[in-house]
Formats: C-alpha cells, structure tokens, sequence
C-alpha cells in the first residue's frame, strides 16, 4: 500500500493530532498519534496489521506480544493473520511483565508488536521481557515510528508509517515558551 493512502487512513480517522502535547515519553510535540482512533475501525485494522504481518509470514512467529493498552489491537489483528497467540505485557509497580497467565516457552518465535513509537522505551522493556522469558525476538512491527527509523531494537523492525515528527524536552519546547496553548498528554496513561 503506497504511503500516501497510509497517510490518508490516518488523517480521516482522525489519528493525527495537531496541538501542543506531552508524549508518554515526556517530550513535548505539536504533533501526536492517537492510533487508537484508527484501531477504532476493524477494517482499518485488519489493512493496517496486514501491513506488518507480510512482512513477518515466512517467519514461523508462534506468539505476538505488544506492551498494554496502545499494542493490544495490533498484537490481536497481527497473530490472527499470522496463526499464532497474541499477548500483552502490562506494568506492574512500575515494571513491565507478564500477567494474566500469560507466558512464553524458550526458544518460542515472538514478534513484538506497538500501534507508536517514538523513543521505543515500552518496545524495548517487552524485548527485555520476551528474553527473560527465553523467547526468540523475531522482530518489531510498528504501526507508526515517530522517530523516522532512528530507534534500534537490535533486530529487523518494520513500520507501517515511518514519521519525523519533532519533539522536545519540556525546558527546551518552543510551544511551552509561546504560552498560547497548555501541554496536554492525550495517550493510554491520561483520561483523554
């Protein structure tokens, strides 16, 4: 699928965001990626993660795993095209792990799966996990990299949509500096 129908789903959608926003990172950005809005769609979903599982279908990926509550829709849509399970880390006193009943077998084939990234920090702590676990990290597939391909997981990454989208820390943000508008953090860890 060309990037420009890509880019199309998620503006009628309405996933791209245009404001003043603190990431999950902390960073601040004009621009964020509530993919949650696209997911909010099944046929958008189904197209999407179809994106993603070709790129992985000669891969034996036994488990998709996602950290908990963007990837979760992903993983799901992503296992189901791909005939493996599909689950999800979640914190735990600050920690990324396992729950539910949830587990890996060593040497199991597993892809992790996110809807955005931007620094990678939720992908790399469920990388940490599936290893603890022994799993085998196949891959990442991403719905959108806000990095435009900077982040390295150490192992083959794809990406439904690579954006370069600017961000900043707080003390360095023209958009706090201006004064016009107030950060707002509209991700999975705020109400909105």
């Amino acid at each position: 699928m060309k990037r420009e129908k890509i880019m199309q789903i998620f503006l009628q959608t309405g996933a791209l965001l245009q404001g003043h926003f603190i990431l999950t990172s902390g960073r601040h950005s004009s621009q964020y990626m509530q993919c949650a809005r696209v997911l909010q769609y099944p046929d958008h979903t189904e197209t999407l993660a179809r994106i993603i599982a070709r790129h992985y279908n000669n891969e034996r990926i036994d488990t998709v795993i996602a950290p908990a509550v963007g990837g979760i829709i992903v993983a799901y849509e992503v296992a189901r095209q791909l005939g493996g399970k599909a689950i999800f880390c979640e914190r735990q006193d600050g920690r990324m792990m396992l729950r539910r009943g949830f587990s890996i077998e060593p040497g199991q084939r597993v892809l992790v799966v996110e809807d955005v990234i931007t620094t990678g920090g939720s992908v790399q702590e469920v990388i940490d996990v599936v290893r603890e676990w022994q799993g085998d990290v196949i891959g990442v597939g991403v719905l959108v990299d806000r990095s435009g391909g900077k982040v390295d997981f150490g192992v083959r990454t794809e990406a439904v949509l690579s954006l370069e989208i600017e961000s900043f820390s707080p003390e360095d943000c023209p958009l706090c500096r201006e004064g016009k508008t107030p950060a707002v953090k509209p991700g999975s860890r705020s109400l909105s």
